[in-house]
Parts: C-alpha cells; sequence; structure tokens
C-alpha cells in the first residue's frame, strides 16, 4: 500500500526532501499540498487518491493537491498557509483510518506559523495525531540502526524536569514503549533500559534521591509483571556500543539524555516514531532548516529512512489501523 507524506511547512525543507526522497525510492507515496511549492522540476502525478499511486510513483511524485493560496517563499513562514498544512495531516489520517493508505511520513511544520494562522492548540505534531485518533497515548521514540531511545519528559525546561518526572508518567512511557517494541518492531521480549535521572544514577543518594524514592521501586512493580527493565542506569554509560547490545531500547528523563547519543551516532538518519497511536507515524528527526530552504541544499537521508521505516513497522502490524 502507499505512504502518505503531508507536506509540512510549506517555505522550510518539507517539500524538498520529500521529493528527492521519492526520487530515490521510487516506491508508492502520496503527497498531499499545494504542488506549487515543490521545488521547480519535480515531477509530479496529480492523482485523486492513494490507490493510484503506484502506477503514478514510477515515474513521477504522485500528488493529492491542495490549493493553499499565497506562493510560498522558502526560509518565510507564511500563516496563510497554516490551514492547508494542518488539513493536509487530517487528510492523511482519514485514509490511513480508512484502509486506503498504509502510514504517515509527516514533513517538518512550523508550530509559530501554526498558531500565528490557525490558532493552532497542539504542543506539536505528536500530541495533534494523538487527537485525531481519539485521544491516543502516545510517546516519541527517535530510532537509527543502532539505538531506539525515548525521552519521558520531552520539551520542558531542564529545571522542570524533576517536578514533571512522576512515577505515573514514567510507568506510563515504559508500558507505551514496551508495546511498541512488541508490536510495531516484532520483538517479543523486550529489553528496555531506563536512565537514572541523575549523574551516576543518584550513587545511591549521594547526588540525588529520585531513583531510590521512585524509579528502583517502579521498575521493580514492572519486573514482576514481567516486563524486562533494566537499571536504572548512568546515563554516562548506557551508549557505547556494547551497553547499546543489551537492550532494545533506552528510556531517558529528558530530552538531551535521550538525543545527542542518538544523533551523535547517526545525525543523518535518525527517525522519529510516534509509539501508541492506532497507525504508523514516523518522520525524518529535523525542523524546517529555514536557513537553506529554497537552495536545493537539503538532505534527504532521514526523509528517506522515516518512509523505510515506515514500511517496516507496517509490515510487522499487519494492518493499517489497529481498532
Amino acid at each position: 500500500m502507499t505512504t502518505v507524506i503531508s507536506c509540512g511547512e510549506p517555505a522550510g525543507i518539507g517539500p524538498e526532501v520529500a521529493a528527492k526522497a521519492w526520487n530515490a525510492l521510487r516506491r508508492p507515496v502520496l503527497w498531499i499540498g499545494d504542488p506549487r511549492h515543490l521545488p521547480p522540476g519535480t515531477p509530479v502525478a496529480l492523482v485523486e487518491g492513494p490507490e493510484e499511486a503506484r502506477e503514478a510513483s514510477v515515474t513521477a511524485l504522485p500528488v493529492l493537491a491542495r490549493d493553499f493560496g499565497p506562493p510560498a517563499v522558502p526560509g518565510q513562514p507564511n500563516p496563510a498557509h497554516a490551514q492547508g498544512v494542518i488539513d493536509a495531516i487530517a487528510c492523511a489520517v482519514d485514509l490511513i483510518r480508512a484502509g486506503r493508505a498504509s502510514a504517515l511520513c509527516t514533513a517538518p511544520i512550523s508550530k509559530a506559523a501554526l498558531v500565528a494562522g490557525a490558532g493552532f492548540s497542539h504542543p506539536g505534531h505528536t500530541e495533534y495525531l494523538a487527537h485525531l485518533a481519539d485521544d491516543a497515548d502516545v510517546v516519541m521514540m527517535l530510532a537509527c540502526e543502532g539505538l531506539r531511545v525515548v525521552p519521558a519528559t520531552i520539551h520542558v525546561a531542564l529545571a522542570e524536569v524533576p517536578r514533571r518526572l512522576t512515577a505515573g508518567l514514567l510507568e506510563r512511557v515504559l508500558r507505551v514503549t514496551h508495546a511498541a517494541l512488541r508490536d510495531d518492531w516484532g520483538l517479543p521480549a523486550p529489553r528496555i533500559a531506563v536512565a537514572g535521572l541523575n549523574p551516576h544514577a543518584g550513587e545511591d543518594g549521594l547526588m540525588g534521591g529520585e531513583e531510590i524514592a521512585m524509579i528502583r521501586p517502579l521498575l521493580a512493580r514492572l519486573r514482576a509483571e514481567g516486563m524486562d527493565l533494566r537499571g536504572p542506569f548512568p546515563a554516562d554509560t548506557m551508549f557505547h556500543a556494547e551497553a547499546r547490545a543489551g537492550y532494545d531500547a533506552a528510556v531517558c528523563m529528558y530530552h538531551d539524555q535521550a538525543l545527542i547519543p542518538i544523533k551523535t551516532i547517526d545525525f543523518a538518519r535518525g527517525v522519529n516514531v510516534t509509539a501508541g497511536l492506532p497507525f504508523v507515524r514516523t518522520s525524518p528527526d529535523h525542523g524546517t532548516a529555514f536557513g537553506i530552504a529554497g537552495q536545493g541544499a537539503a538532505d534527504p537521508r532521514s526523509m528517506i529512512a522515516a518512509l523505510d521505516l515506515a514500511g517496516r513497522l507496517v509490515a510487522n502490524r499487519g494492518t493499517p489501523w489497529r481498532r
């Protein structure tokens, strides 16, 4: 079946990396957006739906065309495009829910432009997709060939992390991660390594007490249910090659603790996966990159990896929409 690509921010590099990824893969994809926003010279096939994408993808990028109004100016997001960007995402989800498409790969959005132009009320892509999927319980996973990481807290100030990091939040993240590894990644007995919050995982309370007071008791309780949870480990010892061989995913306590290692290991091919949705959603692990938009310099490897991974996860699931 066909993977849908939502256009993302028209003034960013999303249209460029989508066109380059299609050209590299020549597999059935469907781009939803305004075809005027694609790079000049992109071969386009205007289609009515994903059913036409397989044949069209051989020679052109299949496009489900939407009129966004004003033309896009690279590097200058236009709030007038905001509703079109939002509607493209919702349309993609509707196609998957109806069984007409297999997965969603989202190009980067500009939240500021969506707020300014359409009063977008969600913190980001992930939360909006959860809303479209009947408020699914989701977590953000970043993946490359050598590592999968999940941050328990995401876009919050470091000083806020200890307050936000509750036993309830961490349990939810661990359960969603465990289910995703089993159902989406095809791992019948997932091994999850858990980082400590503090240096040296608290060093028995000398450098912080969260590990003793909350993280260790929670892990012990979930282990008693049969989950293979390891740690809490000092984060600085978790990501060398030998350590990574001992687990299937690492759950970290905050944003940089998770994202620094994966971006160090494979900066160009990291993929953002939303675990917990009833459908597969992947995204390149980069932003709109306004500074290089329109220059033909955008690297499509993360988008290519995101499309590849979407296909693999759908194959493991065996269905586009898990009801």
